[in-house]
């Protein structure tokens, strides 16, 4: 069956929430600007599922208009009343690098006590690479949640702030291989002596895939 704007809207007003996602995946066969437009009616769907597909859809969407989206995705941040929803708008805020959103992000991070918002949070950090951002990664640094501190590791190495390197050499001694394998990406995005020591120590990590990413670019810095 041909795929086209009326037949995607009829999908995606339709009663039946499981047409809505297939009409909102269907958006992707569509040009974007007409697949902009029809995506927009949904965004506060009374379904959290069709919701969160339809705000994920703005990351690459969301280019055809990019103050409106800042518009919607803010609104999605701060209002939704579900937490995936809200991960979503940070994602997509990310993906569409709409930095002058970085003021938001920072509220709704130290507001919230939802890992998976602040998550979400660090990670589009990371991704906007916004200089302000530091000192939220640092934070999050301290929490005692694994994952969000993976997601700051990452973030920093993405943001290259070189202040991060003594923050990050701790992590070393990580009892955690993710932690450590997130380390070795997170301190190959820096030069200096410091980062290299570490990664020599990571490179005869007990986990064979921290001590190979170490590796990796330790070869790469002596063949340059």
């Amino acid at each position: 069956m041909t795929i086209t704007p009326e037949s995607v809207n009829e999908l995606i007003h339709s009663q039946n929430f499981g047409d809505r996602i297939k009409g909102i995946n269907e958006l992707r066969q569509l040009g974007k600007e007409k697949a902009y437009e029809l995506v927009k009616p949904i965004i506060k769907d009374n379904n959290v599922r069709v919701r969160y597909a339809a705000i994920s859809q703005l990351d690459t969407l969301g280019d055809v208009n990019l103050e409106e989206s800042l518009e919607i995705l803010l609104d999605r941040l701060y209002n939704d009343p579900e937490p995936d929803v809200r991960a979503a708008a940070a994602d997509a805020i990310a993906g569409l690098k709409l930095i002058q959103a970085f003021p938001d992000l920072k509220k709704v991070y130290y507001e919230s006590e939802d890992w998976l918002i602040q998550f979400s949070i660090v990670a589009a950090l990371g991704e906007l690479g916004h200089p302000e951002g530091f000192d939220l990664l640092k934070d999050a640094l301290d929490s005692d949640n694994g994952l969000l501190q993976t997601a700051a590791i990452s973030a920093l190495g993405e943001l290259g702030d070189i202040r991060a390197v003594s923050l990050l050499i701790p992590f070393v001694n990580s009892d955690d291989w993710q932690i450590r394998h997130r380390l070795a990406q997170a301190l190959s995005k820096f030069g200096g002596e410091e980062a290299k020591k570490v990664l020599t120590i990571l490179s005869e990590d007990k986990s064979v895939a921290v001590a190979n990413e170490a590796k990796n670019y330790l070869i790469n810095i002596k063949n340059n």
